[in-house]
């Protein structure tokens, strides 16, 4: 039984594999999806952690998504491998 995983940029599930991003050589990507990883890098390689959260918020609200679950989503980016990396100040 495969654990479901999130997009570790978006937090998008990743629980279908046409969902998944693509390495350099082709392969998918168990850790980012289509929408923010293809062939190796990001797509948006300059997006800031608050532009992530606004494009999220917009994304989830074209679903009609509750705003608890928007709340949800939104709260948990900071954690994702991607915004991890950003915040680390020396």
């Amino acid at each position: 039984m495969k654990l479901e995983t999130s997009c570790q940029s978006c937090g998008m599930p990743l629980d279908n594999p046409d969902l998944q991003g693509t390495e350099k050589d082709g392969s998918k990507s168990d850790e980012y999806c289509k929408y923010c990883y293809r062939n190796g890098a990001f797509t948006n390689p300059n997006m800031t952690l608050k532009e992530m959260t606004s494009s999220v918020i917009t994304q989830m609200e074209k679903l009609n998504l509750d705003p608890k679950t928007i709340d949800m989503a939104v709260s948990a980016l900071p954690n994702l491998k991607r915004w991890k990396a950003s915040a680390v100040v020396f």
